[in-house]
């Protein structure tokens, strides 16, 4: 499959899009609800660069360690932004040096291929990266051509076996949307604010 191939231009353009909603997190938004389901800001920020650190060692070969904490986590008390921000310009590196995409490495428990482990990250990083300007009152739709090129995979890496703990079922959307809602609605968010009741409510 074609975009299974720009693995790595995938994975760049989902990590410039999670930064530019965490860009609005200041500390006073660290205990906002997300999306996510019993997580603030704070803790989907330190989920998001816990996964970009897995990332950054499985496509440099390192392995990633069950338990293990990515390099670059001095522990709790910083800022959870500015660690996001550290974590993507070493998995940015880490794309610019990695070998062959076809290339197989170890994340956990399973060996993949270095193409697949960048998509699936880049689906990972989209969707938290949507959650995270929500929980910053922006709301910031997915980029179109990003969208587009991961919604067709999104079902064959997140499948009925495998989306239990990670993602909620998915949401029906009453008629056409854009591929950036369709994709946050097959992971289980509600793309669009619910609707003002009306005057006579």
């Amino acid at each position: 499959m074609a975009p299974l191939s720009r693995g790595r231009e995938l994975l760049e353009s989902a990590v410039s899009y999670a930064l530019a909603g965490a860009a609005l997190g200041s500390p006073q938004l660290m205990q906002r609800p997300t999306p996510c389901p019993g997580w603030d800001l704070e803790t989907l920020l330190d989920h998001v660069s816990d996964s970009i650190g897995v990332l950054a060692e499985a496509i440099t070969a390192a392995g990633a360690g069950a338990g293990a904490a990515p390099a670059g986590y001095s522990g709790p008390g910083r800022d959870p932004v500015v660690r996001l921000r550290g974590q993507a310009a070493r998995l940015l590196g880490a794309c610019a040096a990695a070998g062959p995409a076809e290339r197989r490495v170890a994340i956990w428990d399973r060996e993949l291929t270095a193409s697949v482990v960048a998509v699936t990250g880049a689906i990972e990083i989209t969707i938290h990266g949507w959650d995270i300007s929500v929980a910053c009152g922006g709301r910031r739709p997915v980029p179109p051509g990003l969208a587009a090129v991961l919604l067709p995979i999104a079902p064959l890496l997140i499948t009925p076996g495998t989306r239990p703990g990670l993602f909620a079922d998915p949401v029906r959307l009453p008629g056409p949307a854009s591929p950036g809602d369709q994709l946050v609605a097959f992971h289980g968010r509600q793309p669009r604010p619910p609707a003002a009741p009306g005057p006579g409510a």
